[in-house]
């Protein structure tokens, strides 16, 4: 009993699914938020924003494959189910209870997945100060996440390499998707990558990456999914601020 009981718990963590009579093993995506990277302040139309890169990696035994679905082009949204692979070349699906919608803006024309990653400033206690208003995510193998190191089950090169539907509102259905060995980034001048810093006085302050913040995704495990960087903001006595990057954890 207290075997069993341990091993329920362990895989509660790492969110992996027990073995039930020899089945095929699942092979689930690990998604690897990494630290947010080249931090700048800059202007926008709504004032000062802090702007950053943002990077997702799969370092899973399968890959992360998201399937969107709309019954006609009358509903707006797609809804998202998650195609998990099986070792015997079968998958299963889980409804996700994620969308997909078509974003239209000066970057992006395309279907975006909404609510994969999520930007926060904090203050040094974990207080939220600031959040981004981020449209949504393009899935896709943007660069090798170790190049020189093939880890199992990556593709010799990027499969998930579309648009996502770019020029075409009209789709009823949409695949996505990050394989093993591949991470997906998202540069300071895209849309969506910035939070407002406007209110915030000069000091410190963390700013943290989150990736599948709800779960809602499976995955080996959810121990790797938040990243932050603690940065200093001061302000000129023109009222032009500068950051400064002094520890990631």
């Amino acid at each position: 009993m207290r075997r069993a009981a341990i091993l329920f718990f362990v895989l509660a963590l790492c969110g992996c699914r027990a073995d039930n009579g020899g089945g095929p093993e699942e092979l689930l995506p690990d998604l690897v938020q990494a630290p947010p990277q080249a931090l700048a302040a800059v202007r926008a139309d709504d004032g000062w924003r802090l702007a950053f890169l943002s990077a997702v990696e799969n370092e899973g035994l399968g890959p992360l494959v998201v399937e969107g679905r709309r019954p006609s082009r009358a509903v707006g949204t797609m809804s998202v189910r998650q195609l998990v692979r099986r070792s015997d070349g079968s998958a299963a699906t889980y409804d996700v209870g994620a969308l997909l919608r078509f974003a239209e803006s000066e970057s992006h024309r395309h279907w975006h997945y909404l609510g994969f990653e999520r930007y926060e400033i904090l203050s040094v206690r974990g207080r939220v100060l600031g959040r981004d208003r981020k449209t949504g995510f393009c899935l896709g193998d943007r660069y090798d996440a170790q190049a020189g190191l093939r880890i199992r089950s990556e593709p010799a090169t990027p499969l998930w390499t579309q648009e996502c539907g770019r020029g075409q509102p009209e789709r009823l259905r949409l695949r996505e998707g990050l394989s093993p060995g591949y991470g997906d980034d998202y540069v300071p001048v895209l849309e969506g990558q910035s939070v407002g810093i406007d209110d915030l006085p000069a000091g410190s302050y963390r700013l943290r990456h989150r990736v599948n913040v709800d779960r809602a995704l499976r995955e080996s495990d959810y121990g790797n999914n938040s990243a932050s960087v603690l940065f200093d903001l001061t302000w000129s006595q023109s009222g032009t601020p500068s950051v400064e990057p002094v520890y990631q954890g």
